[in-house]
């Protein structure tokens, strides 16, 4: 081999598929948000342990098993289970592409596998759920770590247009502080809805409706309680940010505004979801759709977040 041929650059082999990587993204953000929804179809339907093991369905069955006791417990929890195996390969893919990716930072890189680990966390989590017949805390905990998987996902699909040099803020203190407040208060606003599920009706358990021991009721109005905080800051965020709050010549907030925007009708749209299914009894269908806003206040709190500043 010549001294010339040593000094080439190695061949980039997944270039035919790099071009792929933005959507592989997106599609591991969906993936990510679309298992918190069948999840939350497995314990509105009280279908947890409709497969009575893992990572068997059934005793040396992967699959579920037909027979004239069958419920359709068993084909939820097993089609919840299917899901983690698309959320798997999407993990795996965005892992693949963002750490051979040419020319970006090792930080960034690395970051690719954080998707990956978390969904084996918490295939390994739901494993333990099953043999510890629902334990609430975990159950709790499943959903907080889908919340970070679904931000840490809309993370990577806003960085990869970006480079990799120093964030540089596109709007002033204040309002970067207020972004912040929001995103504090969203895991306050989720660690608070998961408790309420928790402590209500819908606790996942077909036996025992109220597993935690809070009073629903309270928990509920501390819930809401949040949600009005998490919107005034929100608010506040809007009115703040106009063109004479960018730091620099030239910086456009255009994109701050939009996703303020957008994160105000979702919060709404939640809120106005939360308070009608509160006051119609708690229907699955509701509060189904309030865990799919729950997902899309996360997303969107981090995607306001990240447009205060630029790369």
């Amino acid at each position: 081999m010549t001294a010339s041929a040593l000094a080439e650059p190695a061949t980039d082999r997944l270039a035919r598929l790099r071009r792929w990587t933005p959507a592989v993204l997106v599609a591991n953000l969906v993936a990510q948000i679309g298992i918190i929804v069948t999840g939350g179809a497995v314990r509105l339907t009280e279908s947890g342990l409709g497969c009575s093991t893992w990572p068997y369905c059934e005793p040396g069955q992967f699959t579920a098993v037909i027979h004239p006791e069958t419920s359709y417990h068993q084909y939820i929890e097993f089609g919840n289970r299917t899901l983690t195996g698309v959320v798997s390969f999407f993990a795996l893919a965005v892992a693949v592409l963002v750490w051979t990716a040419p020319g970006r930072s090792a930080a960034f890189r690395r970051l690719g596998f954080v998707p990956l680990a978390l969904v084996a966390v918490q295939a390994l989590l739901g494993g333990i759920l099953v043999h510890l017949e629902l334990h609430p805390g975990l159950v709790s905990l499943h959903f907080v770590l889908s919340g970070l998987l679904v931000a840490i996902s809309l993370y990577l699909v806003h960085r990869w247009p970006e480079g990799d040099g120093a964030p540089v803020p596109l709007v002033g203190p204040r309002v970067r502080a207020l972004a912040w407040v929001l995103g504090a208060l969203t895991v306050v606003v989720v660690v608070l809805g998961v408790i309420t599920t928790g402590a209500g009706p819908h606790s996942g358990d077909a036996t025992v409706g109220y597993r935690l021991a809070v009073d629903p009721a309270l928990m509920s109005k501390w819930h809401a309680a949040s949600v009005w905080a998490f919107l005034v800051a929100l608010v506040t965020l809007l009115v703040s940010v106009r063109p004479a709050a960018a730091t620099g010549p030239g910086l456009d907030l255009a994109p701050v505004r939009r996703a303020a925007w957008v994160l105000l009708g979702i919060t709404l749209l939640q809120g106005a979801i939360g308070y009608v299914q509160y006051f119609t009894g708690l229907p699955i269908l509701l509060v189904g759709l309030h865990m799919l806003g729950a997902a899309l206040l996360i997303a969107g709190t981090t995607r306001v977040v990240l447009t205060t500043r630029t790369r």
